[in-house]
């Protein structure tokens, strides 16, 4: 009866988000935005992506934006809504699928996120982005696919680039410091069970001050991802000489920090810190 229960469970719990954010992409207007969807970076793996630009965008910034769900949920489709907030400030937001747990482990969704990056660098121009002022930008398990793509510079390297070529990245609560993993079987299997391939699966351990900026945004009242996961990161890129910059949020938990990029903006100031980090952090 056990896998019985829990298969429901999950089944339940994915049921919950997806409501959840069908109910964010009810309160997101697309009007003013050029949405492009269902574009295909990966026919091998039948992966796709969405692109949202402003009308008549120009060498605009651009926003790859990986979503979170614990590396095991989520689509593309249910965050619409964050596609189209960005693009109504100017940028060209790009919303990708990408394989989780348990089709693939760490190596399978950090290459794929790889993949999508090389695909946005040469193809973003189409929409009006401009390759070269590319931030990569995460929620949750999302933020740290992010963070791995921007401090190991290994996932890059494996479709010709590097992680200076991105103008920097955005994490939103994101995973960056969750060592010990213990026992769970789940993050067993996608981060290794010995303490080396663990090690591995963190970003704070590869910040060596050749990292792009990075802009920490996090809830104070996150009990999901500890705000400590955040201060770590900003400590870690201090010692290297390149300070990022953490943004801590009193009286915002995990889903609030996600909801002041829309209907919460009141919340915190979140987008327009985003907003802001983006505009003083130009590429080339």
């Amino acid at each position: 009866m056990r896998p019985f229960i829990l298969a429901v469970a999950l089944l339940c719990l994915t049921a919950c988000h997806a409501t959840f954010f069908a109910g964010l992409n009810a309160t997101q207007s697309g009007e003013g935005v050029v949405a492009h969807p269902g574009l295909v970076y990966d026919p091998s793996h039948h992966l796709v992506l969405d692109v949202y630009a402003p009308p008549n965008a120009h060498h605009a910034p651009v926003v790859v934006y990986f979503f979170g769900g614990d590396w095991q949920e989520g689509k593309r489709q249910w965050n619409r809504w964050m596609g189209e907030a960005l693009a109504k400030n100017g940028i060209v937001a790009v919303i990708p699928d990408y394989r989780l747990w348990p089709a693939v482990g760490m190596a399978g969704f950090l290459t794929d996120a790889a993949n999508v990056v090389r695909w946005v660098h040469d193809q973003v121009g189409e929409f009006g982005g401009s390759p070269g002022d590319m931030f990569l930008m995460g929620h949750s398990s999302g933020g740290h696919v992010a963070a791995m793509l921007a401090t190991d510079k290994q996932w890059l390297e494996k479709v010709g680039m590097q992680p200076r070529d991105l103008a920097g990245w955005i994490g939103i609560a994101g995973t960056y410091d969750f060592l010990p993993i213990d026992d769970d079987a789940d993050y067993v299997g996608m981060f290794g069970n010995t303490p080396a391939e663990q090690a591995a699966s963190q970003p704070v351990n590869f910040v060596d001050g050749d990292e792009p900026p990075a802009l920490l945004l996090q809830g104070e009242k996150d009990t999901e991802v500890y705000p400590s996961e955040a201060v770590s990161m900003a400590a870690r890129y201090e010692a290297a000489g390149e300070p990022a910059e953490l943004r801590l949020y009193p009286d915002v938990g995990h889903e609030g920090l996600l909801l002041t990029f829309g209907p919460m903006k009141h919340r915190a100031p979140a987008l327009a810190d985003t907003l802001e980090f983006i505009r003083r952090h130009p590429g080339h």
